[in-house]
């Protein structure tokens, strides 16, 4: 991944920093009550995250049928599964998943501001609302891929997807070789919340098990 996007520590720290001074006064200023951070927090860990789009993704993974069907309509497919209640509340209206393969890859951005399926795929990184991503995810996705570390072949196409409020995108991305004999708790838990943007690949266990070797 290129410097522009990396995670840098000081800027991160800083808005920590900020989060919690904020908390603390909206908290002394009786604007918001410290049980109400744990019901978001509690929220963020146990119902709305990228856990539950791994779980999604594993299943397509394993189950064509439900892939087809997560790709022609992905609220049915989200909905004939077990998860979590608020799937389909506050930030998960309207999702859609495309998937990657076939000669192609997915790329999903969002030009206007910072929408993204909270319910699949957790909290947006800071990099996803940067301006510089967001208008370079359109005029050069390759050159973008390649700096998160996703060469792209020339043969494949790369196909952008613009979220917003009318519509929140996710990928289904490509099964890694290795993976025939896992269960979907195992596939699932080889997927990231990146691998479900676009800029990043799902790592084979093969090439795993050769780097420890």
């Amino acid at each position: 991944m290129s410097e522009l996007f990396k995670y840098d520590d000081e800027r991160e720290a800083a808005s920590a920093a900020r989060v919690r001074a904020l908390e603390a006064l909206l908290i002394e200023k009786g604007v918001l009550g410290s049980d109400s951070v744990d019901t978001v927090l509690g929220h963020f860990e146990t119902i709305a995250g990228p856990f539950n789009g791994a779980r999604i993704v594993a299943r397509a993974w394993v189950d064509p049928a439900f892939k087809q069907l997560l790709i022609d309509d992905t609220p049915k497919a989200i909905a004939s599964m077990q998860l979590p209640q608020g799937m389909d509340g506050a930030e998960g209206e309207h999702m859609a998943a495309v998937a990657n393969g076939n000669g192609v890859h997915n790329l999903i951005i969002c030009t206007l501001c910072s929408c993204y399926p909270w319910p699949v795929l957790g909290l947006p990184p800071y990099w996803y609302k940067d301006p510089v991503f967001r208008a370079r995810g359109v005029r050069e996705p390759r050159a973008v891929l390649r700096e998160f570390g996703v060469p792209v072949a020339p043969e494949t196409e790369v196909k952008v997807w613009d979220s917003s409020a009318q519509i929140r995108w996710f990928v289904i991305p490509e099964r890694p070789a290795g993976t025939e004999d896992m269960s979907e708790d195992e596939l699932a838990a080889l997927i990231t919340p990146e691998a479900m943007m676009g800029v990043a690949l799902v790592p084979s266990p093969l090439s795993a098990a050769s780097v420890a070797a």
